[in-house]
């Protein structure tokens, strides 16, 4: 249990001196639900060698620093070692930073229930007199982890972010990062809806049409792009009235706030539109073979309905041949959400990005009916013998297919 509640935590980790938060949802890779076994938790060398800069010993094999963490949301206090792994230095294979030492599973960084878990590192940086140190809020269900993201933005998965954000995304344009003068001119005084940027996504990224790649890789390969495009339009927009400052305490926060929900209105959406898009790309017509959004029990909204909401709500039309598909970001609570969507449908389909999950919570989904589509591409994060219990978009839209009237 906490010995301190959030909202103090993030205020006091708020209000620290040279304090840099690395924020991200914890992949089974991170947790060692996957059965990965790897040497230490995973921390971007850039991350790493800003918190600790003694840690930055090219000519030192394998340099090495101890400091203090503390999982305060599990009262959970020892002391670590950061490692950076140079071998590729020097002819081999590794170049990567992790903190060792953190206890094995009974540490809830290493819990494969936490898998998908939002969690924030607030690290204290090294100076010349005092030694790094690290403060850790590993999130225990879907209030605490709106509650960080309405003071960060949202973390997607396998998306980590620090805060403030002293390392900005790359702006290539082979990344869909737009430079000012590229930015159609409406979007500077209008910020583009979410559908308008999903469109522009497809159009920057030529290389993932139809007749080219499967839908999966569609998928998360335009992902990427629509972020570092949206990125980019926030940047030009707002980045110049950051840089000429504001005249009340007021006028920021009301700016800041604008900024960061924003952020997670493009977060929530974005997922289900590039669904969409796709479904019509695989020449399927809306309301004729798929219905986005539409209406069912308790008013409730699923994300797709197969073939259509008028069929779902036909007595006569047969229920083997009904499929919904629930889109989320993430799992954690959310999954359970599912439930209570399309009650004339008895296994759910849930297209999730998450990095792999535990095999407790994979059989407790299983079990409540609920059959996961995850893209190929992240399937590996997933331990073997569940793999061959997930769908790919694509085998979901091919059963899809073979049930049509």
């Amino acid at each position: 249990m906490p010995v301190i509640d959030l909202g103090d935590w993030l205020d006091e980790q708020m209000e620290a001196p040279d304090a840099l938060w690395y924020v991200k949802r914890l992949s089974a890779n991170d947790t060692q639900a996957n059965g990965s076994h790897q040497a230490g938790f995973y921390i971007p060398k850039q991350v790493a060698f800003h918190v600790i800069p003694s840690l930055n010993q090219p000519d030192e094999e394998n340099p090495r620093v101890a400091f203090g963490l503390t999982i305060d949301s599990h009262a959970d206090a020892r002391t670590v070692t950061a490692i950076w792994y140079n071998n590729r230095l020097r002819g081999r294979t590794r170049n990567e930073t992790r903190i060792t030492g953190l206890g094995g599973s009974s540490s809830a960084l290493l819990d494969p229930e936490a898998t998908g878990a939002l969690t924030v590192f607030a690290f204290r940086c090294e100076t010349q007199t005092t030694l790094p140190a690290c403060h850790v809020w590993v999130c225990d269900n879907a209030v605490e982890e709106d509650r960080i993201q309405d003071v960060i933005g949202p973390v997607e998965p396998g998306q980590g972010r620090t805060w403030p954000d002293l390392f900005a995304p790359p702006r290539q344009r082979a990344d869909c990062w737009l430079d000012h003068g590229d930015i159609p001119p409406a979007w500077l005084d209008r910020f583009p809806a979410g559908d308008e940027m999903v469109r522009m996504s497809i159009e920057m990224r030529s290389d993932l049409s139809a007749n080219l790649v499967d839908v999966d890789t569609r998928l998360t390969g335009r992902r990427v792009c629509e972020e570092s495009l949206f990125y980019s339009i926030e940047h030009a927009r707002e980045f110049p009235q950051v840089r000429a400052g504001y005249e009340s305490m007021a006028a920021f926060v009301k700016h800041a706030q604008s900024v960061l929900q924003r952020r997670k209105s493009r977060s929530g959406r974005s997922l289900e539109l590039q669904v969409r898009h796709i479904l019509r790309e695989e020449d399927m017509v809306e309301d004729r073979h798929f219905s986005f959004q539409p209406v069912s029990e308790r008013n409730r909204k699923p994300d797709f309905l197969f073939p259509s909401a008028a069929a779902y709500h036909d007595p006569n039309f047969p229920q083997q041949r009904l499929r919904m598909l629930a889109v989320k970001n993430t799992l954690k609570d959310r999954w359970r959400q599912v439930l209570e969507e399309a009650d004339r449908i008895g296994t759910k389909h849930l297209l999730t990005l998450q990095e792999g999950i535990s095999e407790r919570q994979f059989r407790e989904i299983e079990q409540a009916g609920v059959r996961l589509v995850v893209p190929r591409s992240l399937q590996e994060k997933y331990r073997a013998p569940l793999r061959s219990s997930l769908m790919t978009l694509e085998s979901f839209l091919g059963e899809v297919r073979a049930l049509a009237p």
